[in-house]
């Protein structure tokens, strides 16, 4: 059996996974928000609890907002702040006295579709989350790539390829730079870009809704924002050359995305022809929790 345990900034989610990776159990509690030792007593408390109800003793492997430094084993990176700097990995390991394996959520997201997922049989996925920030990960042969710095994916971060003239510098980024891939396409990214364009404030959703109506506005933001996705995505594509791109995320919800974006990337890519294929996930908001548990093999058994 593997425990799987999605750690956001809003709930705190278990599911419990058999050898097939059929959800045996499931739960869902709200996050102590800015508390770090009840947030530690509460993925403990949901773990043993469901093992008890169980009946077994499980692999455990969580997903979290961040990464484990392997610098410092402090967790980095993590826009739940409460958890920076926090030894979360060997507390979780002391509390539940077993081993404990941690991956950000866009690495989980990843490894669960191409696991059982959208990107089943794929030899390489790259899996984006387009949401509040912009996340991505990277699957090869069944294996989660982390690298020496655990940022692998982290792409983010990287500026913005093949920038206009009005898209310089680009937006200030919480990492301290301007113009990261995440200014422009994340949910807020998308609003802002909006806003400044007709003065209205929508979120990402309502946007969508409104070019689908046709507004102008609407309309013209989102032509903005699919080719800023092909541009970035195209990025990706010249480094890894992944067989599937999945997109998951809120933002990853608009229809037109998996139409236009495609089209547009052509443009970018160092190549005669892109065969690179960009999906919807197929588990969505629970690809987190299996992919979490999928980060032990099937034939795991916790020691």
């Amino acid at each position: 059996m593997r425990v799987g345990v999605d750690l956001g900034g809003s709930k705190i989610e278990i599911a419990v996974l058999d050898a097939a990776g059929r959800e045996l159990l499931r739960r869902r509690v709200a996050t102590p928000t800015g508390d770090y030792a009840k947030t530690l007593d509460t993925i403990t408390g949901l773990v043993l609890a469901v093992e008890n109800r169980l009946g077994i003793r499980a692999s455990v492997g969580v997903c979290t907002p961040g990464a484990v430094s392997p610098a410092t084993g402090l967790l980095k990176n993590s826009n739940s702040v409460c958890l920076n700097g926090q030894p979360l990995l060997a507390d979780l390991q002391h509390s539940l006295q077993r081993s404990v394996r941690i991956a950000n959520d866009a690495d989980c997201f990843t490894l669960s579709e191409a696991t059982d997922g959208a990107a089943r049989g794929a030899a390489s996925v790259f899996g984006v989350i387009v949401g509040t920030g912009t996340g991505g990960g990277l699957v090869v042969s069944g294996q989660l790539l982390a690298g020496p710095n655990a940022i692998a994916g982290e792409w983010g971060h990287n500026p913005l390829p093949w920038p206009h003239a009005d898209e310089r510098p680009g937006p200030s980024c919480y990492c301290g730079k301007s113009g990261c891939i995440e200014t422009w396409l994340s949910g807020p990214g998308l609003a802002r870009d909006y806003r400044q364009a007709t003065g209205v404030d929508l979120d990402a959703g309502q946007i969508a809704v409104r070019e689908r109506q046709g507004e102008d506005g609407a309309v013209a933001c989102l032509t903005r924002y699919t080719d800023r996705m092909a541009r970035a995505l195209a990025s990706v594509i010249n480094i890894v050359d992944p067989e599937v791109i999945v997109l998951g995320g809120g933002v990853g919800n608009i229809e037109r995305l998996y139409r236009d974006v495609p089209q547009r990337w052509q443009q970018y890519v160092f190549s005669d022809r892109v065969d690179t294929r960009l999906v919807r996930p197929l588990h969505g908001d629970s690809s987190g929790v299996r992919g979490a548990a999928c980060l032990w093999p099937s034939t795991a058994c916790a020691d």
